[in-house]
């Protein structure tokens, strides 16, 4: 790719990125994004990126891609059922996307793509085939198998993604302000960290059944309006 389309390109990414933060990956208008990039042609976004959706799946893959040598590198030290370890291996680097502004831009997007992971059906996204990131997964996942049945480790397995994407998405939004948040960085992740192991970890209520029939003496209507027993 010459260099002046190699910066074009990258400019869209920027500002696709900036704009689906901010306005949401439904609501960013194209034509903003292109604006914002410095181009003056609709068709930039198709001609670099295929189409809008081509676009956000490019600024996605940029930041898996900037995630995984952590990922890749923490992989085969991690021990079958060391949830806390399995747990710190996804969050870290994951958290560490607060320290730029693209990274924060990247997490305000993953928060709004939280409930397409795919854990409940087993069906991971195309752009987590092949990372170490869904190797992480999987070691997570059987680490909850071992401690609950397997709805459950899928569902916690599926809330620890939205709860995870969510507060980093909330503390990227807020990272702009001036005044310093409340706690630093690495505080911040290992609570985060500490937290969402405990919430893996918890032991699942009983099941409660109820009764396919009203237990005895419980007062119902009749047609007519009267109390019957």
């Amino acid at each position: 790719m010459p260099k002046d389309a190699s910066a074009t390109r990258d400019a869209l990414l920027h500002a696709g990125a900036h704009l689906f933060a901010a306005h949401g990956i439904d609501a960013a208008r194209t034509r903003d994004i292109v604006t914002l990039a410095g181009q003056g042609n609709d068709s930039a976004v198709t001609y670099h990126f295929g189409s809008r959706a081509g676009l956000l799946d490019a600024v996605l893959r940029a930041g898996i891609t900037r995630m995984e040598p952590a990922r890749a590198a923490a992989l085969p030290g991690l021990r079958p059922g060391d949830l806390p370890a399995i747990t710190a291996a996804i969050v870290e680097p994951t958290a560490d996307e607060l320290r730029t502004e693209h990274g924060r831009d990247f997490l305000r997007i993953t928060a709004q793509l939280a409930g397409r992971a795919g854990i409940r059906d087993r069906h991971l996204p195309p752009l987590l085939r092949g990372t170490a990131l869904q190797g992480q997964l999987e070691l997570l996942q059987d680490a909850c198998r071992a401690v609950h049945v397997e709805a459950i480790a899928l569902e916690r397995v599926s809330h620890f993604i939205a709860f995870l994407t969510a507060a980093l998405a909330d503390r990227a939004a807020r990272l702009p302000d001036p005044a310093p948040p409340a706690l630093a960085h690495d505080v911040y992740t290992a609570d985060l960290t500490a937290m969402l192991t405990a919430a893996l970890r918890t032991p699942a209520p009983a099941p409660t059944r109820l009764p396919k029939h009203p237990p005895p003496n419980t007062v119902k209507t009749s047609p007519r309006g009267g109390a019957v027993r």
